[in-house]
This record gives structure tokens, sequence and C-alpha cells, in this order.
């Protein structure tokens, strides 16, 4: 039996992958041992001064077929 869904949940995982290479290389670029939480949300592009969170749609998205 298959847990595939079809390409929109293919998306979502290439977005995923996306945001966690993103801070990989945030953190292998870091000079202290780990990265701040402020980091990781100047990475991930994250504004939590604003009452409802900020959405990001990672560049896959952009590529998602019709």
């Amino acid at each position: 039996m298959s847990t595939h869904n079809g390409p929109s949940q293919d998306f979502v995982a290439l977005a995923e992958i996306e945001l966690c290479g993103e801070l990989m290389i945030a953190a292998s670029a870091a000079g202290e041992e780990r990265l701040s939480f402020a980091r990781i949300d100047e990475v991930l592009e994250v504004d939590r001064a604003t009452e409802l969170p900020s959405v990001r749609i990672p560049a896959q998205a952009s590529r998602r077929p019709n």
C-alpha cells in the first residue's frame, strides 16, 4: 500500500528539505556552537514580533505545475 499522495505532497517535502538545508548552511557558517533563536528566525524568515506568524513560501512551491 502506497502512502504517496501525489505531487502536492512532493512539493511540501521539497519545501521542508529546502528549509532544513538553509538551516544547515547557516549552522555550518556560524561562529558559535549553536544558532540562536533569533538567527534561526532570520534564516527561516520568521517574524516573531507580529501577532500572526509570517508565512514563507519556499522556492520549490513556486515551481508547482498547474
